[in-house]
């Protein structure tokens, strides 16, 4: 997997170095910066052509890594945790990696994504700016069973809704699984029934409906913080 940039880099050096295979080097850093890298896998210098074709376009700003391909986490590893966020049909690579770097900071303690058939580790791994290589994410397409699953496991749904109780006034249960929709769409009614409570961000003024990343970073923080 290659992942690009200067920041993500950085932070890959050095929060999860092990998980560097190679380093490709399009500009000249730092003497330091350099032996730091050496340190942990081959460097490779390439060209601004090759970067580009490498980054598919994307602003490298001279720093590539190839790191170890990340796995998905089966629902059986997480079950036994006390707080899930689910992505419903939610394709943005931009709101999913903002949506993971918050949950990742307000203590969630897995992403489970459904009613989809494929996840986009590279591209989530930079717009999360790193915070996907420490959050489990666990693919669960059919979303009725995963439903099902989650209240075997003892799990209370809450269901983000527009027509749902005020997030603020709001009680969670120990273990909870809380639900985001799309924007577009938001989550059907025939999920909505199957869950134990809807809940919404409660607006001042009125507007069609919050991002999905920005809501997702106020549910999050109202159950870490209250």
């Amino acid at each position: 997997m290659i992942v690009y940039g200067k920041q993500i880099s950085f932070y890959i050096l050095e929060k999860y170095p092990e998980l560097i295979e190679e380093v490709y080097l399009q500009k000249e850093i730092d003497k330091k910066l350099f032996y730091r890298f050496s340190n942990v896998a081959k460097i490779v210098r390439v060209d601004f052509k090759k970067a580009q074709a490498m980054a598919k376009g994307g602003n490298h700003q001279g720093f590539l890594l190839k790191i170890r391909d990340l796995e998905l986490t089966s629902f059986s590893d997480v079950k036994d945790e006390n707080f899930i966020l689910i992505l419903y049909n939610i394709t943005d690579i931009g709101n999913i990696g903002a949506i993971v770097r918050s949950a990742y900071v307000f203590g969630v303690d897995a992403v489970i994504v459904t009613s989809q058939k494929h996840f986009n580790f590279e591209a989530v791994v930079r717009s999360s700016s790193g915070a996907l290589l420490s959050m489990p994410i666990v693919m669960y397409p059919n979303t009725l069973d995963l439903i099902n699953e989650l209240k075997m496991s003892g799990f209370k749904t809450y269901g983000m809704d527009f027509g749902g109780e005020d997030l603020a006034k709001s009680k969670f249960d120990k273990k909870k699984a809380i639900f985001l929709g799309s924007e577009g769409n938001g989550i059907p009614k025939k999920i909505l029934l199957k869950m134990d409570k809807k809940i919404s961000i409660k607006m001042v003024r009125e507007f069609d409906s919050l991002n999905v990343s920005a809501a997702a970073a106020i549910v999050c923080d109202r159950i870490a913080n209250g």
